[in-house]
């Protein structure tokens, strides 16, 4: 039988909230070598930076939830203030890329600058230590791992090798999953290239509370990923508010945010659940 996971104070569960504050980022690393015209879903994105993460900011700090953030460089040095104003309510704040980058994409250097570059900017700006990652689209590669640990980040959460934590080559990995992503039930950008109509958030959040008592029975991590320019808007932002008062009844959950949750994982795992990157080469 599979060891399973223990949590902090003999909780069954862990709860992370998660918000990648890309902004318009995605759409003009997307489109960077187009002369493109159109701005229905780039002012669609906008959305997030004016009105979405001011939401959910303002929401978390009604309930006295602290999340965590990741951001891309281009996002914080156009956003300084919005960045600032993460940090003073007391959320974690993380790598994104730069221009929300495909990794698999780059050469070696350039994926080290999108490391390098936005740690700075947002170290700048926190006046504190970056020591997450979230790598843009979820896809990861070896030398990104190697990069991450070579510019002293602490611990990585784009992998779904596990649903609680686990580490890759020795870095600590705070899992993600799609069925806990906001952007698979909501994202609709119009001009035929999204053909299903976005979900009732009534409907998603019974999916994602479905999915936190099978991770409950099973000591899982329930890890929500978000973004401000989709979950941001008014209804999706109700809906949200109604999981949380679900989560703050139940007295099994450990709530933390990615951080506290690989320090947790580092001290009392260290060496256990640590996979290798298993490439096959054909």
């Amino acid at each position: 039988m599979a060891e399973t996971y223990q949590w902090p104070g003999h909780k069954k569960v862990a709860v992370a909230l998660s918000i990648d504050f890309d902004g318009e980022s995605p759409f003009l690393w997307k489109n960077r070598n187009t002369n493109w015209s159109s701005i229905g879903e780039y002012e669609h994105r906008k959305f997030g930076p004016r009105q979405g993460v001011h939401r959910i900011i303002d929401l978390l700090a009604e309930h006295n939830i602290k999340a965590s953030f990741y951001i891309p460089g281009y996002t914080a040095r156009k956003y300084p203030q919005i960045i600032k104003k993460i940090h003073n309510n007391g959320h974690e704040i993380g790598l994104h890329g730069d221009m929300h980058e495909l990794v698999d994409e780059l050469n070696r250097d350039e994926l080290e600058r999108t490391i390098v570059e936005p740690k700075k900017v947002i170290e700048d700006l926190i006046g504190e230590q970056v020591v997450g990652y979230r790598s843009p689209s979820w896809e990861l590669t070896a030398d990104t791992i190697e990069l991450l640990q070579k510019h002293d980040i602490q611990y990585d959460s784009s992998l779904m090798g596990y649903d609680h934590p686990y580490s890759i080559e020795g870095l600590p990995e705070i899992p993600v999953q799609w069925l806990l992503d906001d952007v698979v039930f909501y994202r609709y950008v119009g001009g035929g290239k999204v053909h299903n109509s976005p979900k009732n958030p009534q409907e998603v959040i019974e999916i994602w509370k479905e999915e936190f008592l099978g991770l409950k029975r099973y000591n899982g991590l329930f890890l929500l990923t978000m973004h401000p320019w989709v979950t941001g808007r008014a209804s999706r932002i109700i809906g949200l508010e109604n999981l949380i008062q679900y989560f703050k009844n139940d007295k099994d959950i450990w709530f933390a945010t990615c951080k506290e949750i690989a320090e947790y994982h580092q001290e009392n795992y260290q060496g256990k659940f640590d996979e290798k990157v298993d490439i096959i080469h054909r």
